[in-house]
């Protein structure tokens, strides 16, 4: 497995945990719907949140959140959309970031709830 492939599914996997630790129900992980992935679908009380994780080994070219880009984000509202109607979910939606950045053995995390919203 290519590097950044391991550093992305450790990523998920530390996220899924985190999510877990802090009261979240994850449903599904690595959710496709065409081009689109979703990393996590995690629901909180009443409210389903779709969480996309970037993971990097360094902040060099940026910080990990600085990649979900409008293309992205298209492409995840539109899975979340496709979701939501074959799981006939009628309540709210919330799309979060985990970033992660590896230095070593060390991960920092940082968990952006509302990171942006369907348009």
């Amino acid at each position: 497995m290519a590097k950044h492939n391991e550093l992305g599914r450790d990523g998920e996997i530390r996220a899924v945990a985190f999510l877990q630790q802090s009261g979240y129900h994850v449903l599904e992980t690595n959710w496709r719907f065409g081009k689109a992935e979703i990393d996590i679908l995690a629901t909180k009380g009443d409210l389903l949140v779709a969480v996309e994780v970037k993971a990097r080994s360094a902040i060099t070219f940026g910080l990990p959140q600085d990649f979900v880009n409008p293309k992205k984000i298209r492409l995840l509202v539109s899975a979340v959309n496709r979701w939501c109607e074959t799981h006939r979910w009628e309540g709210n939606v919330r799309f979060d970031i985990v970033a992660l950045v590896r230095e070593g053995d060390q991960w920092q995390l940082e968990h952006i709830e509302d990171a942006f919203y369907m348009f």
